[in-house]
């Protein structure tokens, strides 16, 4: 027989649900009391035996104890923490048989049992020093911890721990990772280091009270490389720093690159988690802020320890199912394949709390249940079977299975990265406790200001291009822009309630971005100055050129006069030759034309191979020139180039070609080539000289020209920017081509010659032997036409190169005068340029810290960080940072022409929106768009156009789209985000990119990424609360509308619709001016382009002068366009500027608005409507409108103001004057958006928004102070001052002379005392608002007498308050006003449907109906449809509604609503055959609905609950009315009062007091004689209250006005200084102080034993001392278990936490709050009533007898007494119990008065009068006094008596309730005398009550 044992652990784990059980113990307990459990699958019992139960739990977690029901099944062990002998033998025997069996030395032996004392002292510290609280919930030290420390210590070899000294070190390093890497608090890591090294010196020598500061004491697993794994502490940070270096570089080339930095603390966790992961069953838990670095840290440990990374692929629609694959797959890896692996989770990839179920198996044992199927497990048996065999062990299933999850758990770590950030992580610990019990904890802190610096220095120290002076006032700004932050932060969240988070990831990325600014702006700088020196050059190289032209000019006329001369001289003598030749020479002709064309053709060659040559000559002697420039020397210096720019080596390489032998062109053509050719500089020289450069091969001439001289940059002008010597070469390159063309040319030229002189020989000596007579005249004649020739030739030459120099300097003179302008403005630009270059660094650190953390921030904490926060501490460092004065960082980063730009595609042209484009423009993490009026993605969607894909996350397919883009390149904007992101696109946040950066992964799939992708993210949240992971990996940037650039549109709109023609110019200039500004710069671009490109002599390129001119003209023109639109823009803006005030106040106006939500989230207004429709919401008696189905609505239909305000713009008055109109105008958008507000409001929120509307106003207009509002909304009042007058309470004195100290209130105090009379007149009035104040304070303001009047009668306020709105507003703003339908109807239109959201009972068809009649659309007319909207009528309206907008019909659409439920109609009246009476009672009918409706404002006092009487109830019981008139003869008022009483009104009504109130009501007012009677009384308060009821309601509601006003306003908090009270002391304090007070319990078998009497009386004292006792014992319990939890001896649970928020904020808790009495009062004053019920409780139970006076108000269970004193007299006189009642007389003495106890009955007191008095004199109930505070009665003798001695008359039966909150506090009825008639108290609501 097999039996089958269950181990549980940690039994009290689980939760304990609302009814106190716990689900799995009950399941337990089945089992063990029945034997059986149900098999629910085939609903069949499971008998199931011989099974037996082991259970454990740790006491000072979970629910701390265990039902006694199944604890009894049980014996119970206590398992205390071991001694401290134990635990010295335990880890004495492990310690030194590791450390013999290690070889390691004797006097390491010997140290041992010192080392475990020390180690053991050292934890019992921890466990005292260190305790868990709700916030330090993983402050728990047990023995893992201890165990922990040596476990880390046998990693250690004998080479590693060599002497004693070594051991100790190597213990503090241990002690230090298991103990100080949890601590969460740097504070906490100080005390412990001081624990520690107080521990070591105590028990060991020579250790060094600074081994953490001098030395890095870290010890990891390669200390000497990571090829050697063994265990050594780390030498020097040096050299881990170069081994980590190392290893990254070797993992990013096997992985995804991982830009790290390896700075100090990024190291410490390398090392830590390396530790851990090499330790068996290492898991650990990494605790920090998104952005910390846990996950690539982590990467890199494990790479470290050869573990491979697996980490889950979340895509859409990831469920627990896909995590138990995924975790199955894992598995199957490591333990089948033995791959070590490391499980790394975050808290992002915990889509459902379910996956820690999981998670929290894997780390307890391993074995995660039905993780595999059958064959999966069969598959997994058989793997391992053969190694187990091969290891020689039995290959059983359960041993193949246990090897399998023993290699799990060995090979597997599991690695959490869980952010601390809200209550979640210490939730999951709480439910999950193997999260912090099976992993070691590294906690990843806040960097502080010193590691801050220590990682900007590192950074920074390797920018070349800083000046090593500035770097370390750099570092340290960087630092406190960064702390600076988060205060700033801090102050946003209390004021605005908006949440900013900074991590290091986001400190790092400031660095980052400041590295590549600079660079990019730097080079940007070098660029523009290049160009424009490059301009300024060609222009001053024109300018000394036009000089040498004009003397060059000079000399070629004088040439060209002499030669026109000369060749007409010459031209006269040639005539004479040639005349007298020409009989002598005709017979020669023939022959003599022949040798004359040969002479001229040899004639024409030669004169031009003499003109090549002369043209090659200049070519040569640059090159022989260029090669003079150069020596040894610049030769040395251009060799040492370790880097040269490219434009030498260019020039290099081309030389290296030039003197290649053979025409052999070099493959390697580098810098290092050409040194190397370059290294005997004396024999490069003459090579240079010796170059033969009359045979240079074709190949070469061919490469130099294609390869270099066509480069623009090939220039020795330019070249000579970089070096002297390449200018040299380049010259000397560019020459010799040019020189070896030429003599190619002419080479050519001279082959053609030779061939021509051999002609002329030939035709010569033939000529010779036929003319030889006439040689000498032949001879003549050829010299004369030669020289002709010649003269001719030269003359036309001369001749062109004058032309060309003329139109050289013209060309010169345009050009320099063209640019005269620029030539000024660049020359101011470079020295600007170079001024800048100066302050680049300080500029650009400033715009970097802008773009990087202003983002989030509204408007005035931006001024704030940069104005208060960086320049002051800019200017504050010893080495200035060199910053342009005022400087702008938005002015760095664009210009006017990018601004305008941005306008043209619809940004608002405010500063806050250019900031906002800049920084999106600019940062280099995504940004994400705060946008809740759609601003930022209106101009987003226009800039980027039909390229920006637009996807939502809740679409389908949205991850294919950013899938597509990613490959494309194409920009995507996700659009309304909520507070989370799908985990899904996490990766693509973080860009954690893949393969060195080319692919990143979405969802489960790697995508080939696109430089030019870029992601947006926008949300419509107004003020959302992102994670700091999300803040990490994105920008944020607040889009929201502010006030100034609201205004600005807003005075676009106003002055569109009243001068559209002004509003088009200015919109028309303004692109105009936009175009401009684009153009100019475009224009000046091209200036500067063309000058670049142009070549060093380029006066003669014509075109490149026309074109520069055409340019230059262009840009004249669009500069005076310019000069005239600016005027006119200045005369349009001052005529604009007359209706700013309208946008002003509009812009107020929205603001207003749009604060409204705060008091109640339905209040939501849109600035804009996107989809051009406008909703009209109505609500129409919402005094019980649910809110939950206005939120909705009123979310699904938006409201928008600029509707409102264009339509109040078109409706106001028009005026003759521009200041007139402006008023009206002013005045209809305040009032128009007043009533579009106060049609949405709630009743009770109206007297609210006039008031916050009128403040503002005021305070807009500067007509109120700021402070005084303050004060009055506040009220800050010390209330330790005591009245010296009668008719002030002390609260009332304690204002006044808190008033008193105000300037403006100086001596109030003493005038009301002065004058007490004329004072206490004000105050006592029915009015006291409309009274005058006495003596000079009549003279005060408005403002000024509402603080006064607040002090002196606080009831009256909401009418104070609304006098003063109508004062200042006008009366139209307070007076009660009733929707007309047909004026709201005006505003509507076919695109602007109307909604009324109603309460119950209100129908407004019949007003739609009417007016519908009127205008011609009636349901019979076929125009007007009303559809019922509900189950199948959905098709009937879409059809209504096609048919209705084709043809311009109306349609009714009801939702929900009741067509019984309409007004009654006016003709009922008419219709009436009993017209007088029926008139009489609707009247009565009418007034009474009105008093029941209304009473409900005064609480409890009104009614006891809260009924929904609407007006459904009223036009139901007039139809009643009428047919039962017109069915009777006579009225039936009994039927009426029942009918109305009990049914139409009354079947609202539950409670039995509020239902004889309801028949009271009738009953006075629907009666035949005394209608008319009762209808003229002229009481104040006409609902039957006294007007005390009406002053405790109006004190609240103006309390409860105020406070919401308050809250509305624009709030900056004032932080005083010190440090204030933590949670947990304030909570400790009050512990404390309950538990020093709190009595002991009642012995009750002491007090029972004290009699043997169980009269009624005892048996109540009996019952009140044991429900104090269970009171007593909860209190105590609850505040043990707290005590223990702060003190760190018990884990922190849920009902702590509840427990300990209570006692913080003054609230009964609620565990006590279910066995105690009812209550209202606050924590402290309910405790000390509590002390006052047990000492009463102790005197009786003293002696067990009855107390002369009982109070009554001190039992939890009064019912009980007063059931006591019936029974006690009935049992005496043998009345029968049922037959008898209580009657009671009200004595007029007090407790003290009496000194024995009745005889029959009881005396008792604590009872107070509400709604009346007791008039103890008469001894009857009596009308209140005026502002009377409720006094208590004067002792009551209750006596039982038959009900047939009752008396009945003059008795008000008045209800007994234990709080003000009566309902189901009711205790009993007392019968109290009564001169009025019953009804007068009832209507008051006169009750009495236990407690005030």
């Amino acid at each position: 027989m097999k039996k089958l044992i269950y181990f549980i652990d940690d039994l009290n784990m689980p939760e304990v649900d609302a009814y106190g059980t716990v689900q799995p113990h009950t399941l337990i307990r089945q089992h063990l009391d029945y034997s059986h459990w149900y098999d629910r699958q085939k609903l069949v019992l499971k008998e199931i035996h011989n099974c037996q139960y082991v259970t454990c739990m740790n006491p000072t977690a979970g629910s701390f104890s265990v039902n006694l029901r199944l604890q009894r099944h049980f014996s119970v062990f206590a398992v205390h923490f071991p001694g401290a002998d134990a635990l010295a033998t335990i880890y004495g025997t492990i310690i030194n048989m590791h450390f013999q069996r290690g070889g390691f030395g004797c006097s390491i032996l010997k140290s041992v049992s010192t080392l475990i004392q020390a180690a053991m002292v050292l934890h019992q510290k921890m466990t005292q020093n260190f305790l868990p609280t709700a916030i330090r919930f993983h402050y728990v030290f047990n023995l893992r911890d201890l165990t922990r420390i040596f476990q880390g210590m046998f990693f250690a070899t004998p080479e590693c721990v060599r002497f004693p000294i070594d051991l100790v070190h190597l213990w503090l390093h241990e002690s230090s990772r298991v103990y100080s890497d949890k601590l969460m608090e740097e504070k906490d890591i100080e005390l412990f280091n001081k624990v520690l090294i107080d521990t070591a010196k105590r028990y060991f020598e020579g250790v060094d009270e600074h081994i953490f500061i001098h030395k890095p004491l870290i010890y990891c697993h390669f200390a000497h490389g990571v090829g050697e794994p063994r265990y050594f502490p780390v030498s020097d940070w040096k050299k881990l720093t170069r081994i980590l270096t190392e290893a990254l570089e070797h993992y990013n080339e096997l992985h995804a690159a991982m830009n790290l930095v390896l700075f100090e603390d990024a190291i410490q966790h390398i090392c830590r988690i390396s530790r851990i992961l090499e330790a068996p069953y290492g898991n650990a838990l990494l605790i920090g802020v998104g952005g910390s670095g846990k996950q690539s840290l982590c990467r890199l440990a494990a790479f470290l320890s050869s573990l491979e990374v697996f980490q889950i692929a979340l895509r859409k629609n990831y469920g627990i199912h896909d995590l138990r694959s995924d975790i199955a797959t894992l598995y199957f890896k490591v333990g089948v394949k033995n791959i070590g692996t490391v499980f790394l989770h975050t808290d992002a990839q915990i889509p459902d709390e379910r996956f820690l179920v999981l998670i929290n198996n894997m780390l307890a044992s391993g074995d995660i249940p039905d993780l595999f199927s059958e064959d999966e497990v069969d598959s997994i048996l058989s793997s391992t079977r053969m190694e187990l065999r091969g290891l020689g062990q039995m290959d059983s299933k359960e041993n193949c299975w246990q090897f399998f999850t023993d290699r799990i758990c060995q090979q597997l770590k599991v690695v959490l990265c869980f952010s601390p950030v809200g209550f979640t992580l210490r939730t999951r610990v709480r439910r999950f406790p193997a999260l912090v019990n099976r992993t070691a904890i590294d906690w990843f802190h806040a960097w502080p200001l010193a590691a801050l610096q220590s990682v900007s220095t590192s950074f920074i120290d390797k920018m070349d291009s800083l000046d090593p002076q500035v770097k370390p006032s750099i570092s340290h700004f960087i630092a406190f822009a960064h702390t600076s932050v988060n205060e700033v932060s801090v102050k946003y969240q209390q004021n605005e309630k908006h949440y900013n988070y900074t991590t290091p990831k986001s400190f790092l990325e400031l660095i980052k971005l400041y590295q590549n600014l600079l660079g990019r702006k730097r080079k940007e700088l070098v660029h523009k100055m290049e160009r424009l020196e490059n301009g300024l050059q060609k222009l001053q190289t024109t300018a000394s050129q036009v000089e040498d032209l004009k003397s060059k000019l000079a000399i070629q006329e004088m040439e060209l006069q002499q030669r026109n001369k000369d060749a007409e001289a010459l031209v006269d003598k040639i005539g004479q030759q040639t005349e007298k030749l020409s009989r002598e020479k005709a017979a020669a002709d023939e022959e003599e034309q022949k040798v004359a064309a040969i002479q001229a053709e040899v004639t024409k060659q030669q004169q031009a191979s003499e003109n090549d040559l002369a043209t090659a000559e200049p070519a040569l002697s640059a090159a022989n020139a260029a090669l003079n420039t150069l020596n040894r020397l610049n030769m040395t210096e251009l060799r040492t180039f370790p880097n040269p720019p490219a434009i030498v080596t260019n020039v290099t390489a081309a030389v290296l070609v030039l003197l290649s032998p053979s025409g052999k062109i070099p493959k390697d053509r580098s810098w290092k080539t050409t040194k190397i050719y370059m290294s005997k500089v004396d024999e490069f020289l003459q090579s240079l000289v010796n170059f033969d450069k009359e045979h240079i091969p074709e190949a070469t001439v061919k490469t130099i020209q294609e390869d270099y001289l066509r480069d623009p940059e090939f220039n020795p002008e330019i070249v000579r920017t970089k070096s002297s010597a390449a200018a040299g070469l380049c010259s000397w390159v560019i020459n010799i081509i040019k020189f070896h063309e030429v003599y190619c040319e002419v080479d050519l030229k001279r082959q053609s010659l030779a061939q021509a002189n051999t002609d002329l020989v030939i035709a010569a000596e033939k000529l010779d032997h036929i003319r030889k007579k006439l040689d000498e005249l032949d001879t003549n004649l050829a010299a004369l036409t030669t020289a002709f020739e010649r003269a001719t030739a030269e003359k036309i030459l001369c001749q062109e190169e004058v032309n060309r120099t003329n139109k050289t300097i013209e060309l010169a003179n345009r050009l320099v005068k063209g640019l005269e302008s620029e030539n000024v403005r660049w020359a101011q630009s470079v020295a600007q340029y170079h001024e800048q270059e100066k302050t680049l660094c300080g500029d650009v650190l400033l715009t970097a810290a802008f773009i990087s953390y202003a983002g989030p921030f509204a408007k005035g904490y931006r001024h704030e960080l940069v104005q208060n926060q960086w320049l002051p501490f800019l200017r504050r460092q010893k080495v200035s940072i060199p910053m342009t004065e005022g400087l702008d960082p938005i002015s760095m980063l664009t210009d006017d022409a990018t601004i305008a730009k941005w306008n043209n595609e619809g940004l608002p042209s405010d500063t806050m929106s250019t900031e906002n484009a800049t920084i999106l423009t600019n940062c280099e993490r995504w940004p994400l768009l705060i946008d809740p009026q759609h601003q930022g993605i209106k101009w987003i969607k226009s800039r980027y156009g039909s390229d920006l894909k637009i996807v939502h996350l809740s679409q389908k397919g949205y991850v294919d789209i950013i899938e597509e883009a990613i490959d494309a390149g194409d920009p995507v904007l996700i659009e309304n985000l909520e507070e989370t992101i799908d985990p899904v696109l996490d990766p693509l946040l973080g860009r954690r990119m893949l393969k060195k950066g080319r692919y990143i992964r979405v969802g489960d799939k790697e995508c080939q990424f696109h430089p030019k992708f870029q992601l947006i993210l926008h949300t419509k949240l107004a003020n959302p609360h992102y994670k700091p992971e999300i803040q990490a990996q994105t920008t944020l940037i607040n889009f929201t509308v502010t006030r100034d650039g609201l205004e600005d549109q807003l005075l676009a709109d106003v002055v569109s619709i009243e001068r559209p023609d002004l509003e088009h110019l200015k919109s028309e200039l303004t692109k105009q001016q936009n175009y401009f500004k684009i153009e100019l710069k475009m224009l000046e671009d091209e200036l500067l382009t063309r000058l670049s490109a142009a070549k060093s002599n380029f006066l003669g390129d014509t075109l490149l002068v026309e074109r520069l001119e055409t340019t230059k003209h262009t840009a004249a023109e669009i500069e005076i366009k310019v000069m005239e639109a600016k005027v006119n823009e200045m005369k349009i803006n001052e005529a604009r500027e007359h209706y700013r005030p309208v946008a002003a106040r509009a812009s107020l106006l929205y603001f207003l608005m749009d604060e409204l939500k705060k008091i109640n989230p339905m209040y939501q207004f849109s600035l804009k409507v996107t989809i051009q429709e406008e909703i009209n919401m109505s609500v129409w008696s919402c005094f019980n409108l649910a809110p939950l189905l206005a939120y909705v609505l009123v979310h699904l239909l938006a409201q928008a103001f600029n509707v409102v305000f264009h339509k109040a713009v078109q409706q106001a008055e028009p005026s003759s004057n521009v200041r007139g109109r402006v008023n009206r105008l002013i005045d209809c958008v305040t009032y128009s958006t007043f009533i579009y507000i106060s049609r949405g409001l709630f009743e009770r929120d109206k007297l609210t928004v006039t008031a916050q509307l009128a403040f503002q106003l005021l305070l807009m207009n500067k007509e109120i102070d700021a402070h005084e509002l303050d004060f009055l909304l506040r009220f800050p009042i010390d209330h330790s001052y005591s009245s010296p007058l009668d008719f002030l309470s002390n609260s009332t004195w304690s204002a006044i002379k808190t008033m008193s100290f105000m300037d403006e209130f100086r001596g109030l105090d003493r005038d009301i005392e002065g004058s007490p009379k004329r004072w206490k007149k004000v105050v006592e009035s029915e009015s006291p608002e409309k009274e005058k104040f006495p003596q000079e304070w009549k003279t005060k303001s408005s403002l000024q007498k509402l603080i006064m009047m607040r002090a002196l009668r606080p009831d009256r306020m909401t009418y104070a308050v609304r006098n003063f709105i109508e004062e200042k507003l006008g009366t139209k703003y307070v007076e009660g006003r009733k929707t007309d339908f047909a004026k709201l109807f005006q505003e509507t239109g076919p695109t602007s449907p109307i909604i009324f959201i109603l309460s119950p009972g209100v129908d407004p068809l019949k007003d739609v109906e009417s007016l519908g009649s009127k205008l011609g659309f009636t349901i019979d007319s076929g125009r007007l449809f009303n559809v019922s909207l509900g189950q199948g009528q959905e098709a009937i309206a879409v059809m209504a509604l096609e048919k209705a907008s084709n043809k311009g019909h109306w349609v009714i659409l009801q939702v929900s609503l009741s067509p019984s439920l309409h007004q009654f109609c006016p003709n009922i009246l008419d219709q009436c055959t009993r017209e007088q009476e029926f008139k009489t009672i609707l009247f009565s009918l009418c007034y009474f609905h009105a008093c029941v409706a209304e009473r409900r404002k005064f609480g409890p006092q009104g009614w006891n609950k809260k009924y929904p009487f609407s007006n459904g109830d009223l036009t139901i019981s007039v139809d009643v009315l009428f047919n039962y008139l017109e069915a009777n003869s006579q009225v039936p008022w009994e039927d009426l009062r029942y009918l109305f009483g009990e049914i139409m009104y009354g079947g609202h009504i539950t409670d039995d007091w509020d239902r004889r109130l309801c028949r009271t009501y009738l009953e006075e007012y629907m009666q035949p004689n005394q209608v008319t009677t009762a209808l003229a009384t002229t009481h104040p308060v006409h609902y039957g209250l006294h007007p005390n009821a009406e002053i405790e309601f109006l004190t609240v509601t103006s309390d409860n006005l105020f406070h919401t006003l308050l809250e509305l306003q624009s709030q900056e908090s004032i932080i005083g200084e010190g440090i204030s009270q933590t949670v947990e002391d304030k909570v400790k304090e009050i512990l404390d102080d309950i538990q020093e007070k709190l009595p002991e319990e009642y012995n009750m078998s002491d007090i029972t034993s004290k009699t043997a009497e169980r009269s009624p009386y005892i048996l109540v004292c009996f019952q009140e001392c044991e429900r104090m006792n269970v009171l007593i014992h909860e209190i105590r319990r609850s505040l043990k278990e707290l005590d223990l939890g702060l003190k760190g001896e018990l884990a922190i649970s849920a009902e702590m936490e509840q427990l300990q928020t209570a006692l913080f904020f003054d609230n009964l808790p609620d565990t006590w709050m279910k066995l105690a009495y009812p209550s209202t009062y606050g924590l402290a004053q309910w405790y000390s009533d509590l002390l006052l019920r047990c000492r009463e409780l102790d005197s009786w139970a003293q002696d067990l007898t009855l107390p002369t006076v009982v109070w009554i108000a001190g039992f939890f269970n009064p019912q009980s007494f007063l059931t006591a004193v019936m029974q006690s007299l009935a049992r005496k006189n043998e009345w029968p119990l049922d037959k008898m009642h209580l009657t009671v007389d009200v004595t007029k003495k007090y407790k003290e008065e009496f000194t024995q106890a009745a005889r029959e009955g009881a005396y008792i007191h604590g009872l107070y009068l509400e709604g009346a008095r007791w008039d103890v004199q008469g001894g009857h109930i009596a009308e209140a006094c005026l502002k009377a505070p409720t006094l208590a009665m004067p002792v009551i003798f209750l006596r039982a008596i038959p009900n047939s001695r009752q008396e009945t008359r003059n008795i008000y039966e008045c209800p007994v309730y234990r709080t003000k909150l009566r309902g189901s506090t009711y205790v009993w009825t007392f019968h109290l005398k009564s001169k009025e008639k019953p009804a007068k108290w009832i209507l008051a609501g006169v009750a009495l009550l236990l407690s005030m």
